[in-house]
């Protein structure tokens, strides 16, 4: 279910900082939301609330939407020992100056456009009409560059999961995850976050 990419390395920079990635709607707030419950504390400011998208909310930072622009990155330091999300086209522009532990979300790529289309229509932001497999193509892409990076980067460890073995065996993931970041958090309280019944775009 979770496959370790790299050994961790390890610096003198602080406590590595938790990043949970993934695509857009790939299931990186059940993620967090199961860290959260497990003891972690999450580098949030809670300005993006619960919807009908996310009745669990969605755990997010909003200026780490902007670090591809931002030369100022020092900020991120604030998450060393904490989770922090950042959706996988942004983490090429994570700052050097720390350790980072990744927990990178799969999911079936057509699940994952279906749930993206579903909440742009809901919120009528743009056109949900563009070409399907483009998109699967540009997000496989998108996968295998993230897994270059962190492989290439010696400050980097990366683990992946899947989101639909998470639904069937949260106690599983939860114990992996635990193994993953240390062994000093609350599998019961983890696996207990996963809610089965917000799987509501299925292949």
């Amino acid at each position: 279910m979770l496959k370790s990419i790299k050994r961790f390395l390890g610096g003198n920079r602080g406590e590595p900082i938790v990043i949970v990635s993934g695509l857009p709607r790939s299931g990186t707030s059940m993620l967090m939301r199961m860290l959260d419950r497990g003891g972690f504390e999450i580098m949030t400011d809670a300005e993006r609330v619960a919807d009908v998208d996310n009745p669990n909310g969605y755990f997010e930072y909003e200026r780490v939407k902007h670090l591809e622009k931002e030369t100022d990155k020092s900020y991120v330091r604030e998450g060393r020992g904490k989770v922090l999300k950042v959706i996988s086209f942004l983490i090429k522009d994570l700052p050097d100056d720390n350790d980072y532990r990744v927990i990178f979300m799969r999911r079936d790529l057509d699940e994952v456009i279906t749930s993206q289309n579903k909440m742009i229509d809901r919120l009528g932001t743009q056109d949900t009409t563009a070409d399907r497999e483009a998109m699967k193509e540009a997000y496989r892409n998108d996968i295998v560059r993230t897994r270059l990076l962190c492989k290439n980067r010696p400050n980097f460890e990366l683990i992946e999961i899947h989101y639909k073995q998470t639904i069937e065996d949260p106690v599983a993931t939860a114990r992996e995850l635990n193994g993953f970041l240390g062994g000093k958090l609350d599998e019961a309280a983890m696996s207990a976050g996963v809610d089965a019944n917000l799987y509501r775009n299925k292949a």
